[in-house]
């Protein structure tokens, strides 16, 4: 039976003090949920897996039930491809203007047609920020913070919670995890 490798990205998790979850923890409980190779990046709900379903959503659901079951924690959840991660890392065209990898945020879609929803968002001046627009995610260069972000601002009142972000420096290296041979 093939696999597929499998990026799920759990909204909120170890932000504060609010849906703590060890990461041993949610490797265990994706394990018993039957994904192979699991392994976790940082302490903020990174996983890389693979899995038999090709279905990014399915796999979301039975995370987003199993961390209630399990854990008792709610988090949504984003799953993405190998294939899709690739994608995103190759449609960033805010890289070069980017200073900072930790101010160059990725905002993964929890469903992507939500992408029509940001499309107005490409077309308004945000200087010294910018604001881009991939196949599967949104790319915001936040020279002062996300918290001064008008353009993050922005996003989150359009998308709510039916997006996650990471910084660039966490999604390059979940890129290398995903391409890493058994991982």
């Amino acid at each position: 039976m093939s696999t597929t490798r499998q990026i799920a990205l759990l909204r909120g998790i170890n932000v504060g003090r609010a849906k703590r979850i060890a990461m041993a923890d949610l490797r265990k409980v994706l394990a018993d949920l039957g994904f192979g190779g699991v392994r976790t990046l940082l302490n903020s709900g990174n996983v890389v897996f693979d899995c038999a379903a090709r279905d990014a959503a399915l796999s979301a659901t039975r995370i987003e039930e199993a961390l209630v079951l399990k854990l008792g924690v709610g988090s949504r959840v984003t799953v993405l491809d190998a294939r899709q991660l690739d994608e995103v890392v190759q449609d960033n065209c805010l890289r070069e203007m980017a200073t900072d990898p930790s101010r160059l945020l990725v905002a993964i879609m929890s469903n992507p047609a939500d992408r029509r929803r940001l499309e107005p968002l490409c077309h308004q001046p945000w200087q010294p920020e910018a604001f881009a627009l991939g196949r599967w995610s949104a790319y915001l260069w936040c020279p002062d913070g996300v918290l001064a972000s008008r353009a993050a601002a922005a996003m989150g009142n359009l998308l709510g919670d039916a997006v996650t972000t990471r910084n660039w420096s966490t999604i390059t290296k979940l890129h290398a995890l995903a391409n890493a041979a058994g991982a």
